[in-house]
């Protein structure tokens, strides 16, 4: 039995659309699922997606918190493969306009990585802590780095 050609259409419209969510989607997990975190985090965009390597990449994680944060800082851990290969610590004030007021606010950092970074699937690792090193929130998400060479750019 033939398919009919506007029901083909149809059907390839709806993988595209689902496929394309998917890509778009960053599933967040905090560290600690039981943790009543001060920082409650909303969702990750990371773009380009995937990270291309040698070019910029961002990262935003959209975040709410009850109380004004006056500082403190980002830990920001990366494992490949399960292997742990790099940590950062930023000044949350660099990430963010200080102090964080009470409500919604965006965490952004921009970063290239080297051209030499093997591609595939990371897991990145986001502790925040206040100036008082107490724990506002942790997440994980994973981030994938494509196959796509900057040779080129060289």
């Amino acid at each position: 039995m033939e398919v009919p050609s506007h029901l083909k259409l149809y059907l390839l419209s709806c993988i595209l659309l689902l496929s394309s969510s998917q890509i778009q989607a960053t599933l967040v997990h905090y560290c600690d699922k039981k943790g009543d975190y001060a920082v409650k985090v909303h969702g990750v965009d990371v773009s380009p997606n995937p990270v291309v390597r040698g070019k910029p990449a961002t990262f935003k994680i959209s975040a709410a918190t009850g109380e004004a944060v006056h500082g403190g800082k980002l830990i920001i851990e990366v494992s490949y493969f399960g292997v742990h290969v790099h940590t950062e610590t930023h000044d949350l004030c660099e990430e963010a306009s200080c102090p964080v007021t009470a409500g919604n606010f965006v965490l952004a950092h921009t970063q290239t990585l080297p051209s030499f970074t093997p591609p595939g699937s990371y897991v990145l690792k986001m502790t925040m802590e206040d100036e008082k090193n107490e724990q506002l929130t942790c997440i994980t998400f994973n981030f994938k780095i494509g196959f796509g060479s900057s040779v080129s750019d060289i």
